[in-house]
């Protein structure tokens, strides 16, 4: 077995447990190649000298890597998403961050999680994208989403209005700070705390959500993923903010976005023994009550 390891810059505090985990890559004989800024914090930050080759480009993660790791937390595998694309390379979130939606494999199972996926005892969930097009080029070869695409002001303190139109009928016209559109793996990300709804992860949908809507009879709404929508922008500064998950780009008003569901999926590993209802339960702390 061959995998590829990315990573962020990980707190001082994660060093013993990284070295456990590249231990235990060589013990159960998987090969690995390491994202190179990443191979480069782990030796400077944490003295780990790994004798082993490096990517540093996307085009360098092919067909005969069979998994990658992700060490870090949701945004790292957000990251890692961006990197695989179409390559459809189910990816390995271990947990070295807090909250964990996706990284939803702890530090602590590392060694049960390597088992289990040599053992073909794992589970790998199929999760819809979003994909933007647009009239001038944006986002390069990166223009998909697994959490969210957000439309949003910028350099001003003044609303922005967004017009909406689904499957070419006009929608709404939002005056707010912005638009989210999520999928349902996004559904617990920003636009949850925009007021938007918890969406099942494997559930054909999107949600729209306003940010700090002026007309308070707006709400998000969920539409099926087999839709388009085109969004035009317009406000008193001539510049916006988009965003593909951690990723940004300022436009102006004479950008032509259409946004739908992107025709390849990312793939996420999990332990069978993990699912979204217990991460509800944990993660948003559902069913607690400090009172009793």
């Amino acid at each position: 077995m061959h995998v590829a390891v990315y990573g962020r810059k990980l707190k001082s505090s994660a060093g013993a447990d990284v070295r456990k985990f590249f231990d235990l890559l060589e013990s159960k004989n998987i090969s690995y190649t390491v994202y190179s800024p990443f191979l480069k914090h782990l030796l400077k930050d944490h003295g780990l000298l790994l004798a082993n080759r490096s990517f540093s480009d996307k085009k360098e993660i092919n067909k005969d890597i069979d998994f990658v790791f992700s060490l870090g937390g949701d945004g790292t595998i957000l990251d890692a998403v961006s990197w695989i694309g179409e390559k459809e390379i189910p990816i390995v979130g271990i947990n070295f961050g807090r909250l964990g939606f996706l990284a939803s494999i702890s530090i602590s199972n590392i060694e049960n999680c390597l088992n289990a996926i040599l053992e073909n005892k794992h589970v790998i969930e199929y999760r819809n994208l979003i994909q933007l097009e647009t009239n001038k080029k944006l986002f390069g070869g990166s223009s998909f989403a697994l959490n969210e695409f957000t439309l949003q002001r910028v350099e001003t303190s003044s609303m922005i209005t967004v017009h909406a139109y689904l499957n070419g009928q006009h929608l709404n016209s939002y005056w707010a700070d912005g638009l989210i559109v999520a999928t349902a793996t996004g559904s617990t990300g920003y636009s949850l705390s925009c007021g938007g709804p918890v969406i099942y992860p494997n559930s054909k949908n999107f949600v729209i959500t306003p940010v700090a809507p002026h007309n308070l009879n707006v709400r998000p709404m969920v539409v099926p993923d087999d839709v388009e929508l085109r969004l035009e922008v317009e406000g008193r500064s001539n510049r916006f903010l988009t965003t593909l998950d951690s990723r940004n780009k300022t436009i102006d008003s004479s950008y032509e976005l259409l946004l739908r569901k992107a025709p390849f999926q990312a793939l996420l590993v999990r332990l069978s023994s993990s699912n979204f209802v217990n991460a509800i339960r944990e993660k948003l702390l559902w069913g607690e009550d400090r009172r009793n």
